[in-house]
């Protein structure tokens, strides 16, 4: 893990105005994973646009964690369902130009 890969969580929290709590239950609840370094803890940049959507679901619309959970689980099925069917869309243009 590089650390030029990584934002603390210290920092993240103060420039998006949470508490530093609510990324950690983020983390206990399996969320987001935080990376601990010398006793101080961070994020990884890739996480930080999924992060910000919970943060946006939150503090904006008022979900409770256990919703932003739900709704981030079916979002990430949904996503995989669409790559699915563009994989077999895919591989029936592939049938269609055999025949």
């Amino acid at each position: 893990m590089q650390i030029e890969n990584l934002i603390s969580v210290d920092v993240f929290c103060t420039n998006h105005n949470i508490e530093i709590s609510f990324v950690r239950s983020l983390q206990k609840m399996g969320m987001i994973e935080i990376a601990t370094i010398k006793e101080t803890e961070f994020i990884e940049v890739n996480q930080l646009q999924q992060l910000e959507k919970i943060i946006r679901f939150h503090y904006e619309l008022d979900i409770n964690l256990e919703g932003i959970e739900t709704i981030t689980h079916l979002l990430q099925k949904v996503n995989s369902m669409q790559n699915e069917i563009s994989a077999l869309k895919n591989k029936l243009r592939l049938y269609d130009e055999n025949e």
